[in-house]
């Protein structure tokens, strides 16, 4: 039991270091990056000193965990009142509710859009990289995750595409403020929409009421913000315990068995990058001003693995980093995390058709088969959240749909993790890319914000809140 204390003082250490630089002022960035560094090497040193296996290092990521997992429920905890009182008020400031079908409706399609673009690098990637599903081997794990996902099946081929869209809607809104279902983060969008176009009526018929309720809605953004503010100043502490459970507990041994699926995978990721950077240019932003700004985002994307943990810190850096409008942030962080995301939704799916594809007889560069791999791949992202979400799941639909073998989906589970920390990362930059572009389109977004220094810091106040 020693060992796993010494090796809890040395993260206490450096937690204390990261404390030591926040009181000196530096800026996140820089602090997010420091502890992304330190993650890697502590967890490292963890994984060289006593093996990924060893029980020992078992044994320290249960208690590291807590800062990692606790800071990712902190998280999830604001992300349904920030949602739900930044659209409610920024329809109120707007006071246009009929704007709310062009953020909407722009928003939707640019995520679609670049997630049949992602499907196609996907298909691109693995045919010049020459992937395929023969010669890998399937363990006890892979075995029993095809069985689970065969078992799966069944339930989301009685969920059709109409009672996806109907899950949409908030049929109890409370329950979705305390996220019961997949598709809650959506259901709290359109709930709060309808707040939002109500307020306008009631300030409409009775100014004095509507005067009142713009005030409360005031006082409560400056609230949200507030907490909001005090949780993303815990992000260094967070990404060095994320960031050690991630390099600690990986099995390197597995990685480099199918290192040729991670490189083909980390390119493909690389090219969708690109492509959300073309696209911004489009709009007049500067795309490598744009990338530096979301970058510290994109990192937390990277260790949490989660891109609905990721909402706060999205629409945070979208309003104050990037000039976006708050509506259309919110609208864009909350729709990126459940439905077109590129990475887990657009480019994985694609990539492990073409592998499979020759192992039933389909050629995977013939036009047809290509065609409907995209088009399937970009109906079935607009889907997943209905389904329960996952790369995985947005692969059994496609393999589903193609008739391919399910189970093969589950011959990756080894190498998962460290390819999902890629397609997180992706997942978020498409969903800033399309509030950006959004924004840019309906005059919403704000120059001056994002011609500031990168270096500005939003939550140095924080400690002293």
């Amino acid at each position: 039991m020693i060992y796993p204390i010494i090796n809890l003082a040395f993260f206490a250490l450096l937690i204390a270091l990261l404390l030591k630089q926040q009181r000196t002022e530096q800026t996140l960035s820089k602090r997010v990056f420091t502890s992304l560094g330190l993650g890697v090497l502590f967890g490292g040193a963890l994984q060289l000193i006593y093996g990924g296996g060893s029980q020992i290092v078992a044994d320290t990521l249960e208690y590291v965990n807590i800062v990692g997992a606790g800071y990712v429920s902190l998280l999830k905890m604001i992300i349904m009142p920030l949602i739900m009182v930044s659209i409610i008020g920024a329809i109120v400031k707007v006071k246009d509710s009929g704007s709310l079908g062009k953020i909407s409706g722009l928003t939707i399609g640019i995520l679609l859009a670049t997630t049949a673009a992602s499907a196609l690098i996907g298909i691109l990637v693995s045919n010049m990289f020459g992937l395929s599903a023969d010669g890998i081997v399937q363990g006890a794990r892979e075995i029993a995750r095809g069985e689970m996902l065969e078992s799966r099946l069944t339930n989301i081929e009685a969920v059709s595409f109409a009672d996806m869209v109907i899950s949409f809607f908030p049929g109890n809104p409370f329950a979705d403020l305390a996220g019961s279902r997949a598709t809650s983060t959506i259901a709290v969008v359109i709930f709060s929409a309808f707040i939002g176009v109500a307020s306008l009526s009631v300030m409409r018929t009775h100014p004095e009421l509507g005067a009142s309720f713009e005030k409360f809605i005031n006082v409560a953004q400056e609230i949200v913000r507030t907490l909001v503010r005090m949780v993303l100043s815990l992000t260094p502490y967070g990404v060095l315990a994320l960031m050690t459970k991630v390099v600690a507990g990986s099995n390197y041994a597995d990685i480099l068995s199918l290192i040729n699926f991670v490189i083909a995978s980390y390119v493909g990721l690389a090219l969708i990058l690109v492509m959300h950077l073309v696209l911004v240019s489009f709009v007049g932003v500067n795309p490598i001003r744009f990338l530096k700004k979301i970058l510290p985002v994109l990192l937390f994307a990277f260790t949490s693995r989660s891109s609905a943990g990721t909402i706060p810190l999205n629409i945070d850096a979208q309003v104050k980093q990037l000039g976006n409008g708050e509506g259309v942030s919110n609208f864009s962080a909350s729709f990126g995390a459940t439905m077109g995301q590129n990475g887990c939704a657009g480019l994985y799916p694609a990539m492990l058709a073409v592998m499979i594809a020759p192992t039933i007889g389909i050629n995977p560069l013939d036009p047809g088969f290509i065609a409907t791999l995209i088009a399937i791949v970009t109906i079935s992202s607009f889907g997943i959240a209905g389904v329960g979400g996952g790369a995985t799941f947005a692969a059994l639909i496609v393999l589903s749909a193609l008739d391919m073998p399910v189970a093969l989906a589950g011959l990756l589970i080894s190498i998962e993790p460290l390819i999902d920390m890629g397609r997180t990362a992706v997942n978020v930059s498409g969903a800033m890319t399309a509030g950006t572009i959004t924004s840019r389109v309906l005059g919403q977004a704000d120059d001056t914000i994002f011609n500031q220094d990168i270096e500005t810091d939003t939550t140095t106040d924080t400690a002293k809140v």
